[in-house]
């Protein structure tokens, strides 16, 4: 078992550059697990940079001078930042809130609905429909009870938010303004001979780069799509279910199917069985068929396609990892992953010594 174990370290460990790649990788994976609350604005701060790059590369081409190009995209990040802050959150908070006050209404319109079903189909019994409407209520109210605590948690921590948002921004603009310098800093205590690391770098850059922005785009192009149809439809929280919709994209096959709830609901409380209800889900049927058949094509044609099941297992390892940024950076990391092995070098069996 030994002398196996000491072959199979030969075959797959005698390069100094794998060992060196995977040591970086561990202690990458390690900073970022245990500093993930204390970095967060780094964190997000290196997300944005690499969302803005393509535009400051873009303004590059015409400008000319790095600098003025970096200036002009962070003005307009900015600026877009500044309208979210004032003009769509307040909007956001206010359909929230609406939500909250209408909450009741629609739980007792639900359980009259629930306690219809036993004498309008048999199989189904009056005690499971009981233990059912129970099981809702004990769910609503510990979502009620986790509203308020984070609603707590968020006054506790505004002068934290505050901090974040004024760091996040400067950030930013550094990355941006010294991208070379920043880079160039971190090659000082690279060994000479990276050739194995460079590539899977460049591979992962371009990746990475490649999905954030896309991943942006669809979100915007996917919100605004249902913003504009959901409010000729008349729909309620039309914001509100339109950015979930938005943000239901970041997780591949799981957020569209669970998002798909939210929308019924609330049409379903507004109309009832109508035909406006059912124009309303097929113009989100449509949606969702453009998104998948149309707008993910166009924006990851540059992004390496990986299989489903290694996605989902992607999504399950680096979202438990990580929150909400392991899912977002699930493909790319599950990437990252695929781009290691393909590159690992191995010793044939004929040239272990014995």
């Amino acid at each position: 078992m030994v002398e196996l174990f000491k072959r199979w370290l030969q075959r797959n460990f005698s390069d100094p550059q794998i060992i060196f790649l995977v040591g970086f990788l561990i202690l990458s994976f390690t900073i970022v697990i245990a500093f993930n609350d204390t970095l967060a604005p780094v964190f997000a701060a290196i997300v944005i940079a690499y969302l803005l790059e393509g535009l400051v590369v873009f303004f590059n081409s015409w400008i000319h001078k790095r600098f003025y190009s970096v200036l002009l995209v962070f003005i307009g990040f900015l600026t877009a930042l500044l309208i979210t802050l004032f003009i769509i959150t307040p909007l956001l908070w206010e359909q929230v809130t609406d939500l909250i006050k209408e909450a009741p209404k629609y739980i007792e319109q639900g359980r009259q609905l629930l306690l219809q079903l036993p004498s309008n189909y048999n199989y189904i019994s009056e005690e499971y429909v009981v233990e059912l409407i129970a099981m809702i209520q004990s769910e609503v109210t510990q979502l009620g009870k986790d509203v308020l605590t984070f609603s707590l948690y968020s006054i506790q921590s505004s002068i934290t938010i505050m901090i974040y948002l004024i760091l996040a921004p400067l950030l930013v603009f550094f990355f941006l303004k010294d991208k070379e310098k920043i880079l160039g800093w971190f090659r000082r205590f690279l060994p000479d001979d990276t050739r194995l690391s460079t590539q899977v770098w460049r591979e992962m850059d371009q990746q990475i780069g490649n999905y954030v922005r896309g991943k942006f785009w669809e979100i915007t192009i996917v919100s605004v799509i249902c913003f504009v149809t959901f409010s000729l439809l008349g729909l309620k929280y039309a914001l509100l279910i339109s950015l979930l919709v938005g943000l239901s994209v970041v997780v591949p096959y799981i957020g569209a199917t669970v998002v798909t709830l939210p929308v019924a609901l609330i049409a379903f409380f507004q109309w009832g069985w109508s035909s406006e209800f059912a124009w309303l889900m097929i113009a989100y049927g449509i949606i969702q068929a453009l998104d998948g058949n149309v707008i993910v094509p166009l924006l990851f044609s540059e992004v390496v396609n990986i299989h489903p099941v290694a996605i989902i297992v992607a999504i399950l390892f680096f979202g438990g990892l990580w929150g909400f940024w392991g899912v977002f950076f699930a493909i790319p990391l599950g990437t990252l992953v695929n781009s290691v092995i393909t590159v690992w070098p191995t010793v044939p069996p004929e040239k272990i010594k014995a």
